[in-house]
C-alpha cells in the first residue's frame, strides 16, 4: 500500500490549490480524482474564460452561515495572495467590471499554468480514482478506490466539490463518506439554476430576452432582489437576473419544502412607474393599437402580458403587470443545470483557522464540498483557491 503525507481527493480548483501549497511545504502529495483529466470545472467556468476572482473580495458576498469561515480563510489567503499566487506561476490577469480574468480569455490557460506548476513540484496525480471508502486507524487514513486501490495517509484533504455538474466530476458522493465520520451535512441543493414555472406567457415568450429587475418572495416576505437579463424559456425563467436570486428560491422550495414561493420581475426598470403609466395613458388616448401598445419599451412581442381585455384601456393594470408581473415558482431546474451547490458539510464542525475537521484529527476541507456559496462573478473559485491554499499549507 502506498503510504504519503498527504492525500487530496479531488482534482478541482480547491484541491489543486492544496497540492501546490502543500507540496511547497516539502510534504509528499497525491491528487486523486474520479476523473479521466483534472480541472474539468475550471475548464467550464466563466463561459470557458475562467473568472478567477473579484477584486470586491469578501465575505458579505457568501451565504450568511459561510461568512465567518470565509472571513477567516481571505484574512490569511484573499484577494492579493491568490493574484500572486497566479503572478508566480505565469498568468497574466486583467479586471474587467471587478472580474479578474487570464488577460488571454481561455479557461485552458489556467489550468495549463496550473498543471505546469504541479509537474514542476513533482506531484503525482491518480486519474480515474474514485473513491469508495475512507477509513481512519492508528492516527492514519486509509483512501480506497472502486477498482481496489489504497492510499495511506496522515493528512486527508477532501475537494471533491458539491453536485452541480456532476458530468465534470463532482457528485456528492463524499457526503456520505464524511457524514460516517461524524459531520453533518446541510442538504445541498442546486444554485445559480433556472427556475420552472407553469405560466403560458414563458411559452409565448420563449426565447426572448429582456433586462429586468427580479424579487424572490417566500412566503410572502421579499428576500432577495436583483437586476441583470432575463431570458424567458419553455420551462420558465432564467437569465442573470434569475441566476443570482435562485439560491434563496432552491433552499427555500427543496430543502426547506415551502410552497409559497414567486417571483416578481419588473419588465422595464429603466422606466419608474409614474412614467411608465403616463406612457401607456398618453397612447392609449392616441389610439394606439392593443399590440402596438409597449412597442419601443419592450420587444414586440410582449403584448402578452396583457391578461384580458379590459386591461387594454387600463393604465394602472398594464403598468402594475408590465412593473411587478408575479410569477409562482413550480421548482428549480436539477443539478446539470446548476452552477453551483448550496449545502454541503456544516462549517460548526470546521475550524476557522485551518480548515481542519474539530471531529476527525488530520481531516480537512477545502472547495464546494463546505457548506459555503458565493454570488456569481468569481467569488466560488477565489473561495476554491483561498481555502485549498490553506488547508494545504497547514502542518
Amino acid at each position: 500500500m502506498q503510504k504519503l503525507d498527504t492525500v487530496i481527493i479531488g482534482g478541482g480548483a480547491a484541491g489543486i490549490a492544496a497540492a501546490i501549497s502543500a507540496r511547497r511545504r516539502n510534504r509528499s502529495v497525491v491528487i486523486c480524482d474520479r476523473m479521466p483529466k483534472i480541472g474539468k470545472k475550471i475548464l467550464a467556468s466563466g463561459n470557458g474564460r475562467c473568472n478567477l476572482l473579484n477584486e470586491r473580495l469578501d465575505e458579505s458576498f457568501y451565504n450568511p452561515s459561510g461568512r465567518p469561515l470565509v472571513k477567516s480563510i481571505f484574512e490569511k489567503f484573499g484577494k492579493e495572495q491568490i493574484l500572486n499566487l497566479f503572478q508566480e506561476i505565469g498568468l497574466q490577469t486583467y479586471s474587467e467590471d471587478g472580474r479578474v480574468f487570464p488577460r488571454t480569455n481561455q479557461s485552458s490557460s489556467v489550468v495549463k499554468v496550473l498543471e505546469m506548476e504541479l509537474n514542476r513540484l513533482s506531484v503525482p496525480i491518480e486519474l480515474n480514482f474514485e473513491v469508495k471508502g475512507i477509513s481512519r486507524s492508528q492516527g492514519m487514513f486509509t483512501v480506497t478506490s472502486k477498482s481496489g486501490k489504497s492510499i495511506e495517509c496522515e493528512k486527508l484533504i477532501v475537494a471533491a466539490g458539491g453536485r452541480s455538474y456532476p458530468a465534470l466530476g463532482s457528485d456528492g458522493s463524499c457526503y456520505r463518506m464524511i457524514a460516517n465520520l461524524g459531520h453533518k451535512i446541510v442538504d445541498p441543493v442546486p444554485a445559480a439554476v433556472p427556475i420552472v414555472l407553469k405560466e403560458k406567457l414563458c411559452h409565448l415568450l420563449q426565447g426572448q430576452k429582456i433586462a429586468a429587475r427580479v424579487k424572490a418572495i417566500v412566503n410572502q416576505k421579499t428576500v432577495c432582489e436583483s437586476e441583470g437579463d432575463l431570458l424567458f424559456t419553455n420551462y420558465g425563467l432564467s437569465g442573470t437576473a434569475i441566476l443570482d436570486v435562485s439560491e434563496d428560491i432552491s433552499v427555500a422550495i427543496n430543502r426547506q419544502k415551502i410552497n409559497d414561493v414567486l417571483v416578481s420581475v419588473d419588465m422595464v426598470p429603466f422606466m419608474n412607474r409614474d412614467t411608465l403609466k403616463l406612457e401607456i395613458s398618453r397612447r392609449i388616448k392616441d389610439r394606439w393599437k392593443t399590440e402596438d401598445l409597449l412597442a419601443g419599451i419592450l420587444p414586440n412581442k410582449f403584448h402578452f402580458v396583457f391578461e384580458g381585455k379590459d386591461m387594454v384601456c387600463d393604465p394602472e393594470k398594464i403598468t402594475n403587470t408590465v412593473k411587478s408581473r408575479i410569477f409562482k415558482v413550480v421548482e428549480t431546474k436539477r443539478w446539470n443545470e446548476a452552477d453551483f451547490t448550496a449545502g454541503g458539510i456544516d462549517i460548526k464542525y470546521v475550524k476557522q483557522e485551518t480548515l481542519e475537521s474539530t471531529v476527525v484529527k488530520g481531516l480537512y476541507f477545502a472547495g464546494e464540498i463546505l457548506d459555503v456559496c458565493g454570488k456569481r462573478g468569481g467569488y466560488n473559485l477565489a473561495w476554491a483557491w483561498g481555502s485549498g491554499f490553506t488547508a494545504g499549507r497547514t502542518l
